[in-house]
């Protein structure tokens, strides 16, 4: 069977040869160890946390080796792909700061010259490595009417095999060029299918970067690397793409562990370098029962990528937490670094977990309370004032106008203190957390036993009320009055005898505090009646429980 033939009649208008594309794309000059990696995600809608996991393992690696990250688009699949999706994922891409060596710019300027960097602008040269295939006999056209494995063609297939045998050999694969013409000029639609040379039997060995060798059953699929619209799936795309770009490492998630027998071949059959893998674990969350489930953008909010900047975490919160789930050893590196940037933290794939990780908020919280509590009372001031502008317009007003008054509050117990307070995780609980700063408290959660105390205290407290000059000077005043009203102001006698005394002097604190705060437990209460100022202090002392 003459194979050029068929190439000719199949692709009449691929003039290229394959030796002319390559030569488009001449090897990368690097230096021993740097690494060539990048993140191509589909553009179908929201950016998942998986593939920003993916994201970030390979920026760390590219970043760790002096090497190059790229961005390419693979929007090869139509039916899924979004209009705005791409819009949402360089919005996301540059909220996160990560950046690219190379990559194409929204209205389509490709960045380095290895483009294009969209894979649909790169359908003509897909074209030219199949019409080789096809040309070597490697290759064939499949004109069934469902061309991705769909029940007529297993239908057909099942004629064809013998019992027990584990080949998925394709009925248009021996079609003569006189049957393929015949196809051509009835003008049916037809897809490019790999000729598999296995038979069901064989084994192979390919390397992960993360899990080592590992042993499989080879591929004897005859697999669809044209689609009948003439884009590739991601397969066929992805060997010849990350070849001529000059990929050296390709992060991806475990799920492609099963189909790497396949992508072997098929690099083989092109006559590629095989490139390293490096398949990273899932991201896996618990359900209510205590079982894992991978998570998901239809149950899981925080699935998708704006939810950590809806929310308002710091950028270095996540990637710290994303740091926790791909190696554990960061944790320590942390406890022994803290005041390092995450950045100084290096890994090598071989270093990634291969245990699934557990999404954890409580964890991702706890993580973003001590990233807060390092930052200055300014900055935070200036992020959580960021944050507003996009998610509320009508704090970030208040912010703006009152600047002194919130940077004040956003420096209460942190700057200059070795421990500053730790309960703040990200900038949409403020406003909620320092409520009694935007307006006087309406509700106290105060026993009704203590009701009487509180007001007899708050009475005799506000009747010469003056503000004071200092933190020492204000609880020495509340310390004398309590003792005056049958308050303890030794706490050894207090505990020895609480049913001698209406209580101790936190319990008389606690009550001006309510009065002010509507809360039992805040920063240090001179500090926000300072902010406050002297009136509106006097004002909500006149608060009766």
């Amino acid at each position: 069977m003459n194979y050029n033939d068929i190439a000719n009649l199949i692709f009449p208008d691929v003039t290229m040869s394959p030796e002319e594309v390559i030569a488009k794309y001449p090897k990368r000059n690097l230096k021993e160890g740097q690494m060539v990696t990048r993140f191509a995600p589909s553009p179908t809608g929201l950016v998942h946390i998986g593939n920003f996991f993916q994201a970030f393992i390979s920026y760390n690696i590219a970043k760790n080796t002096d090497g190059i990250l790229f961005l390419r688009i693979e929007d090869t699949d139509r039916k899924r792909e979004k209009i705005e999706a791409k819009q949402v994922l360089y919005d996301v891409l540059k909220r996160f700061e990560m950046s690219f060596d190379e990559y194409q710019t929204l209205d389509g300027k490709d960045i380095g010259d290895y483009g294009p960097y969209v894979q649909s602008q790169r359908n003509d040269i897909y074209k030219v490595f199949a019409k080789k295939l096809v040309s070597e006999g490697k290759a064939f056209p499949c004109f069934c009417k469902k061309t991705e494995g769909k029940e007529d063609v297993l239908k057909q297939r099942e004629t064809k095999f013998v019992e027990n045998d584990e080949r998925e050999y394709d009925p248009c694969r021996d079609l003569s060029y006189e049957e393929i013409k015949a196809h051509i000029d009835n003008g049916d639609s037809f897809a490019i299918r790999l000729k598999t040379k296995n038979k069901g039997d064989e084994r192979i060995v390919f390397n992960d970067l993360i899990k080592g060798d590992i042993e499989a059953k080879a591929n004897a699929k005859d697999f669809v690397i044209l689609k009948s619209d003439g884009t590739p799936p991601y397969p066929f795309a992805h060997a010849i793409d990350d070849t001529l770009m000059g990929t050296n490492i390709v992060v991806r998630g475990e799920e492609y562990i099963a189909s790497t027998p396949a992508h072997v071949e098929l690099f083989e059959a092109l006559g590629f370098k095989q490139i390293q893998y490096c398949h990273n674990p899932l991201i896996y969350k618990l359900n209510d029962l205590g079982n894992r489930r991978k998570i998901s953008k239809r149950y899981d909010p925080e699935s998708n990528m704006m939810f950590f900047c809806e929310n308002g975490y710091p950028n270095e919160a996540v990637y710290e937490y994303l740091l926790n789930m791909i190696n554990s050893g960061f944790e320590i590196w942390r406890k022994n670094n803290p005041e390092k940037s995450w950045k100084e933290f290096k890994f090598k794939p071989s270093d990634i977990t291969t245990v699934a990780p557990i999404f954890d908020l409580v964890k991702l919280n706890d993580i973003s309370k001590n990233v807060i509590s390092l930052l200055s009372g300014e900055k935070l001031y200036e992020n959580w004032l960021n944050w507003a502008r996009e998610y509320d317009k009508d704090l970030s007003k208040i912010l703006e106008e009152n600047r002194e008054k919130f940077v004040k509050v956003c420096q209460m117990d942190r700057d200059g203190r070795p421990k500053p307070r730790k309960d703040i995780f990200n900038y949409q609980m403020m406003k909620d957390k320092f409520n009694y700063f935007f307006s006087a408290p309406i509700s106290f959660n105060i026993a009704d036993e203590d009701k009487e105390k509180a007001n007899e205290l708050l009475s005799a407290y506000r009747e010469n009320f003056k503000m004071p000059s200092s933190n020492e000077e204000w609880f020495n005043e509340v310390k004398e009055l309590a003792g005056k009203l049958g308050y303890a102001t030794d706490n050894k006698l207090y505990k020895e005898n609480p049913n001698e005394f209406k209580g101790n002097v936190a319990k008389a604190c606690e009550f001006i505090r309510l009065a002010i705060t509507g809360e039992k437990d805040s920063p240090t209460l001179f500090t926000i009646m300072e902010i406050l100022g002297e009136d509106e202090v006097k004002a909500r002392l006149n608060v009766k429980f």
